[in-house]
């Protein structure tokens, strides 16, 4: 079978690449019938040929794997993401938005354009898409704290070091002035502490069934305390271990680790790494 991306389509529009719906469909892995509803939702406008058939850009294709993306993590409907993405146009075209300190998206494209990376290149070696690569360094959507560690990991960095971490070490935090990283979706973590070689205290508040994603493992040691809510935890794949308020629970990095929020609250935990981890 030819590929698609290379398949030229003659009509009205002249002479150029373009890809029909079939195609379209299984690149962005959506049906046809998805893809429909978002067009008469005024998501895209694909050009046409003499004969009616529409006919997409890369561009188009893009934009689709953004939609699609926030429909499988955000679980929003066709109305709310065509609403969102074509807001985002009228205010700021295909810019980035203003970095605040709490996502990493400008920081980890700066790093890769400066060691002279492609997408295709990170994604092959992180094992993340390249769609939810492009996202992620435009902001356009968070990670999972297991994949800020893949990407820590191949930059050999740790992941405080995507974000804006780097004013002066405190001894002494009032709870407004935390540094505050979204990881992921219901994922936030607190810095309560920073600066410091040996130890690296944060506070967790996860959402009711957040997780870290996938199981992740880097070098040190963690102490975790539940502060409230429900706490679940899985060591090398094992039964995990269900923790409720005041439970303690301590284990070695290296084991790679899984964790979620099993209840219908929020849950806080005062989580404890050495040496500094994120």
């Amino acid at each position: 079978m030819p590929s698609t991306r290379n398949r030229v389509v003659k009509g009205k529009t002249g002479d150029k690449s373009y890809l029909r719906i079939g195609d379209v469909a299984r690149l962005v892995g959506i049906s046809r019938s998805v893809l429909r509803d978002w067009e008469n939702l005024g998501l895209l406008r694909p050009a046409r040929t003499r004969s009616g058939y529409r006919l997409y850009t890369t561009d188009d294709v893009e934009l689709l794997r953004r939609a699609r993306l926030m429909r499988k993590q955000q679980g929003l409907n066709a109305a709310a993401i065509v609403h969102l993405l074509t807001s985002e146009a009228r205010t700021d075209g295909s810019q980035s938005p203003p970095d605040h300190g709490t996502s990493p998206g400008r920081r980890l494209r700066n790093l890769r354009m400066r060691r002279g990376l492609s997408l295709v290149t990170v994604a092959r070696a992180t094992g993340v898409s390249v769609g939810f690569l492009s996202a992620l360094e435009r902001s356009r959507t968070t990670a999972s704290v297991a994949t800020l560690r893949k990407l820590a990991r191949f930059y050999n960095l740790n992941v405080l070091d995507f974000f804006n971490t780097s004013s002066s070490n405190p001894h002494w935090v009032r709870p407004q002035e935390r540094k505050v990283l979204e990881v992921g979706p219901g994922v936030r973590i607190e810095l309560l502490a920073w600066g410091h070689t040996v130890m690296e205290p944060h506070l967790f508040r996860i959402r009711a069934g957040a997780s870290s994603g996938e199981s992740y493992r880097h070098e040190g040691e963690e102490f975790l305390y539940v502060l409230c809510g429900q706490f679940e935890i899985s060591l090398g794949g094992a039964k995990p271990y269900r923790l409720g308020p005041g439970d303690t629970f301590y284990f070695e990095s290296p084991t790679p680790h899984h964790w979620r929020n099993p209840g219908r609250e929020e849950t806080w935990v005062i989580w404890i790494n050495t040496p500094p981890t994120f």
